[in-house]
């Protein structure tokens, strides 16, 4: 495999040990691996950091890798991030994942043959290996093209996280709403994701992943979403950092072949249908949104009638 691999570790020898051994069956030319530092506070957490290191450096095929170790940690927003950058000042495009999420066989020449195919397709800024659709085996494409860049598993462009607003210096949660209700015909999407966003932009969530969502949200980007689920997400528990309910349906989820040559949807737009249902069913954004997404722009009015009354 001729793509570059980005792999995202931290404190978790057991998962990493998993996913290490598909990207070891897969045999990329270049290997990355990123991982923040333990944290002071947490008994044993410098072993299992270390162990998890040790484990993600066993390459035993011709392979060129890097590593970006932190001696002190900085948090999962920071250094993820900040690791995917670091990655991009390398390469032009690659496949990214995290400890936790287990690809199936077939992700990694998928995404090769697409960092191919939309490599100088600006509308197009990433490919995700997750799919939560209920059923799609009348869909006759390979994949579908989704406002949502689902990055349990992914690929993307240097081109691509240029636009990653890191400091949501783009994000008004005044506007925000109104902006985002044109992506989505859900009620309540425009606060769902504003809200969040908030929250993220004032510290109350530790979170790049809702950025990168953000940032291809507000330049239109589009992801290439596979028919059939090729990762899945064996982090769930206590261990996870931001999926500790091990009861979750999206815990540990099946995964599928997807069989080439991929096909392409006709028309490079999002599937609605189908963005719909992930809003609903897998973001939770629906009907009982609706009073608190009046109510919040209710407030958000009030508040501006009230600052303009003020004297200058």
């Amino acid at each position: 495999m001729t793509s570059p691999v980005l792999l995202l570790i931290f404190n978790r020898p057991d998962t990493t040990a998993e996913v290490f051994a598909a990207i070891r069956e897969a045999k990329p030319e270049r290997l990355y691996v990123a991982a923040d530092g333990p944290r002071a506070d947490r008994e044993g957490e410098a072993e299992r950091c270390a162990e998890a290191r040790r484990i993600a450096l066993e390459v035993d095929w011709r392979c060129e890798v890097r590593t970006l170790f932190r001696d002190e940690n900085v948090g999962c927003r920071r250094a993820v991030s900040g690791a995917i950058t670091w990655f991009f000042e390398y390469e032009e495009e690659g496949i990214i994942l995290e400890d936790d999420c287990l690809p199936h066989p077939s992700f990694f020449p998928y995404c090769e043959a697409l960092l191919e195919r939309y490599r100088d397709d600006p509308k197009i800024m990433c490919i995700t290996g997750n799919n939560f659709q209920a059923d799609m085996k009348r869909w006759p494409y390979s994949y579908y093209y989704s406002i949502f860049n689902h990055c349990w598993g992914w690929a993307s462009w240097r081109r691509a996280w240029q636009l990653y607003d890191g400091e949501l210096k783009g994000f008004d949660p005044e506007t925000a709403p109104y902006m985002l209700d044109n992506l989505c015909h859900v009620h309540g999407f425009g606060d769902h994701w504003a809200g969040i966003l908030d929250r993220v932009r004032n510290g109350k969530i530790d979170s790049w992943a809702y950025i990168w969502t953000w940032s291809c949200f507000r330049h239109g980007g589009l992801t290439c979403t596979p028919k059939v689920n090729l990762v899945s997400n064996i982090g769930f528990g206590d261990g996870g950092t931001h999926t500790t309910a091990s009861t979750s349906p999206l815990a540990s989820m099946e995964t599928s072949e997807l069989t080439g040559p991929l096909r392409a949807p006709p028309e490079r737009k999002p599937a609605e249908t189908f963005d719909q249902y992930a809003a609903q069913n897998h973001f939770g954004i629906g009907k009982r949104r609706v009073f608190r997404s009046i109510r919040n722009r209710l407030r958000r009015l009030v508040r501006s009638l009230r600052d303009e009354g003020r004297p200058a």
